[in-house]
Formats: structure tokens, sequence, C-alpha cells
């Protein structure tokens, strides 16, 4: 991995960390993970900080729980993980990383037009489990999609350490994707497909392709 970051990595990337002294039961875990991240690399840097100690940082960068991982290059591209990156979302964490480093979310041109279409504040919130081998790639893409657009929000969810807002969006089976905290739907999703979802869920379309709607039916 060390050889990896020196020969991809072009940029500083931040890594930070929200935790809480008490009721975190995976804050050390998350933390020590950027920690040795960012002994790999000099452009990686971890920084720590306390929710309850650090309130004005948390609502700025709209942190909603603990623990919280911000990754962040030159500018934020609204990134975030909620809870553990591990399992097979380490490999998101990774790419995110190297992708936020290179200020490229390594899309193709017909993703981008339809994602820069977005003009209105969209949270899209992937839902996962770190066995779920369908999973990084929904966050993979739902994180560079962010990168496209200012006005895309791009959340990891771990269902397990977020109970409550895993039970407020129905999630019973992951990768659970949900936009604005109104249209969802399961499963992963072929690019151009997930493209077509928020173009439906931000309003720019009014009708869905015969294979989003079976999917959203599901």
């Amino acid at each position: 991995m060390r050889e990896q970051f020196e020969s991809r990595l072009t940029g500083h990337v931040s890594l930070i960390i929200f935790t809480k002294n008490l009721d975190c039961r995976f804050c050390k875990e998350v933390a020590q993970v950027a920690r040795e991240l960012s002994e790999l690399d000099p452009r990686i840097r971890s920084e720590l900080l306390d929710i309850d100690e650090n309130p004005d940082r948390a609502t700025q960068l709209g942190i909603i729980g603990v623990p919280a991982t911000v990754v962040m290059g030159s500018i934020d591209y609204r990134i975030r993980f909620y809870g553990t990156p591990a399992g097979h979302e380490f490999s998101t964490y990774v790419q995110d990383i190297i992708n936020v480093s290179r200020g490229d979310p390594g899309l193709s041109q017909q993703t981008l037009e339809g994602i820069k279409r977005i003009n209105v504040d969209t949270r899209i919130r992937v839902f996962v489990t770190p066995t779920c081998p369908y999973c990084p790639q929904m966050v993979l893409m739902a994180h560079e999609f962010a990168m496209a657009n200012e006005k895309v929000h791009a959340d990891m969810v771990e269902a397990l350490e977020f109970p409550e807002l895993a039970t407020k969006h129905d999630v019973l089976a992951v990768p659970r994707t949900v936009v604005n905290d109104k249209y969802a739907v399961n499963g992963l999703l072929p690019e151009p497909l997930f493209v077509e979802f928020l173009l439906y869920s931000t309003g720019l379309l009014e009708r869905v392709s015969p294979e989003l709607a079976r999917r959203l039916e599901q």
C-alpha cells in the first residue's frame, strides 16, 4: 500500500476523524486506521477531534454522529464515512484517498455530464455492512459523484453501527441507497442507472427506464 500511495498520490489528503469519549464503541479503531494510513505517506495527514469539544467544526462539516471520517483534499469534496471503513469498505477508503489526492473522480464523460446537471443540494447515503461484497462499488460511485458536483454530498453509513438511522430508512438489506431522505433503492446499480436514479430523485427526470422502475419496486 505504501508503494501504491507513493506512485499514485499527487496532492495532500486530510483524514479528519470525529470521535467521542463516551458511548462510541468503534472510535478507537477508526482513529487507529487513519493514523496507520497517515504513517504510510507524508501526503496523508490524520486529525482526531472530539465532537463534543469541537461542535463548531462538526457543524461546519455537517457531521451527524460518530465515529465519522472526512476525506478532504485541497477542498472539501463532501465525502464522509460514518462507522468503521472495515472489511470490503477498506478498499473504498483507500481509493477515496487516491481520488481526492489527485482531484479526479475518474468518471466517464457521459456520467460527468449527467451528474453536473444536478443543481440542488443532494445527499446520498449508502448503507453498508463490512461483509457486503456489493456495497463498496455503490459507496465509491457516490463519493465520485460528490467529487464531480459541489451540490452532491455522499455518506457511507455502516448500518450496524448506526441502527437508528438504518431503522429510519428501512434498511433490511444492503447496499441500500437513500437520496435526500426520500428516495431509496436496494442493491448495486450500474453507473448509468445510478445517475438516472439521482436525476429522478432530484426532479430532473419525470419518468425512469423500465430497469430502474423495476429496481425501485424491489
